[in-house]
């Protein structure tokens, strides 16, 4: 697995849009003060040419322009990092114009994003070896105050911190619309993590993930390099984790089926689950446990849910292709990475 070089300071950031650009409100206001903040920090900044376009479907602009931008900016000597500008709905369209034996060869670079972004960070590590940060995307970073999750993320992209741990609440509502496109988030509920064992737990693993409604299209297709991947990697075992954006509960029970039955759980030591944006749903008897625990009861590994990744923010930054060791006893969650 290969690891990139940290952002110095004054270092320069890239920014690209292989999904959603930054083209409408709230998104435009808030990765416009993301710039001016992040000037005042002291570093450089690049936007790509589609960071401000929406002349695509679900995502800024062609597919082919796209994967043209993420590839042109990914080996830009100009960037020392990619943060993208959000997440999408059909990112999945753009892969197939992905070089990922060019990414493979070129220097690594933390490239950070999350949700429809699953469709680099997750093969960025499984075809290319190369890790990659799912976390904020760029307009997060424009919130007047920002989150602690927010400084974190920074803290790792820098180097300056391997260890998280959960955030005290967390937002169910957004504040953030066209009319306060600078809102911080909303954190009015306590976190509630459950886990399907009692007692303190560790797992350790290499860590590998993402949105599932993205991992889930990939099953089957020529970029399915997942059990290639695990089997590689079988010493170090899996911790994987997941998390939903459009899937009900239902839907993802059907998935957590998909991914179990094409083998991609095989060397799994864990799994580490988000809130899904369908929080609180029940349909059929199936709510977001039941869906999960029932689907994975059967692999005898330490389920953890309600964590802080993913679409109900904060989100702690979760580093794709990396070994970590976790801990959660009493309430208290903690992830630490081994970049070797």
């Amino acid at each position: 697995m290969r690891y990139p070089d940290f952002l110095k300071d004054n270092g320069n950031i890239g920014f690209v849009a292989p999904a959603f650009g930054c083209a409408s409100e709230p998104y435009k206001s808030a990765f416009d003060n993301a710039l001016k903040k992040l000037h005042a920090m002291g570093f450089g900044t690049h936007e790509g040419s589609n960071c401000r376009m929406e002349k695509g479907i679900g995502i800024s602009n062609t597919p082919q322009k796209c994967a043209k931008e993420l590839m042109y900016e990914y080996t830009n000597p100009q960037n020392d990092i990619l943060m993208s500008c959000g997440g999408g709905e059909l990112m999945c369209e753009v892969v197939p114009y992905i070089d990922f034996e060019k990414i493979k060869a070129a220097r690594p670079r933390w490239f950070m994003g999350y949700s429809d972004n699953t469709n680099f960070t997750y093969l960025s590590a499984v075809l290319s070896d190369t890790a990659a940060v799912y976390g904020p995307c760029a307009p997060a970073f424009g919130m007047e105050e920002w989150h602690p999750s927010l400084y974190d993320a920074m803290d790792f992209l820098g180097g300056r911190k391997l260890k998280f741990s959960n955030y005290d609440s967390w937002e169910i509502e957004s504040l953030k619309n066209d009319k306060n496109p600078l809102a911080a988030y909303n954190t009015t509920e306590m976190s509630c993590i459950k886990a399907s064992v009692d007692g303190k737990i560790k797992i350790s693993g290499r860590v590998i993930g993402g949105c599932l409604d993205c991992l889930s299209n990939l099953i089957g297709t020529k970029f399915d390099k997942t059990k290639e991947f695990c089997e590689k990697y079988k010493e170090d075992g899996q911790i994987w984790f997941l998390e939903a954006c459009d899937l009900n509960p239902v839907s993802v029970r059907r998935a957590l089926w998909q991914l179990k039955n094409a083998g991609w759980f095989e060397n799994a030591r864990g799994f580490l689950f988000g809130r899904s944006m369908h929080f609180g749903e029940e349909m059929f008897g199936i709510d977001q446990y039941n869906a999960i625990t029932d689907s994975l009861e059967d692999l005898g590994v330490p389920v953890i849910m309600d964590l802080d990744i993913g679409h109900l923010p904060p989100m702690m930054p979760i580093v794709v292709g990396a070994l970590a060791d976790t801990e959660f006893s009493d309430g208290k969650f903690t992830i630490e990475y081994k970049l070797l």
